[in-house]
């Protein structure tokens, strides 16, 4: 790889910076809808899932690299506020499916939504031409860090 004269932690420290902004501004936006980055993760897990019986809670815990025990704890709250249930799995007796109950689809249309609004004002500082710049980089990273996971053995 060619030398750079642009310092490689100069950037990284831009991007955690650039991050932290716009994590920030997500985890205000969840506040209204009294959720939480970690259970909104969780409801767009269960709904990409593409299972319309649900997702098991390991495959969950996977899709979210965090533990199952942590998964469950997740699931719990989510389903307190009504926005998952729980179900049989018809190929696994003592397995659990989750899925999104009416309401956790129309919350997660709706913060999703909001979500797309944010964002809308967060990069509205980028020029058109910026913005398809800065999309194709991050793809091109996350394409890398997925190989790198994938090398590695991990999700």
């Amino acid at each position: 790889m060619p030398h750079s004269s642009v310092d490689s932690s100069t950037l990284g420290e831009l991007m955690h910076a650039a991050f932290r902004g716009l994590r920030g501004r997500w985890m205000k936006q969840l506040a209204p809808f009294d959720l939480t980055p970690h259970q909104f993760r969780a409801l767009n897990a269960v709904a990409r899932s593409g299972n319309d019986g649900g997702l098991r809670l390991k495959d969950l815990a996977e899709s979210l690299r965090i533990a199952p025990r942590s998964a469950t704890e997740v699931v719990d709250q989510l389903e307190a506020k009504k926005l998952v249930q729980r179900g049989p799995d018809p190929s696994d007796r003592r397995a659990t499916l989750i899925s999104l109950t009416d309401e956790g689809i129309r919350m997660r249309a709706e913060v999703r939504e909001d979500r797309a609004r944010q964002a809308d004002e967060y990069f509205a500082v980028l020029s058109e031409e910026d913005r398809a710049g800065l999309e194709r980089i991050l793809a091109q990273l996350a394409g890398e860090e997925t190989h790198r996971h994938r090398r590695h053995g991990s999700a």
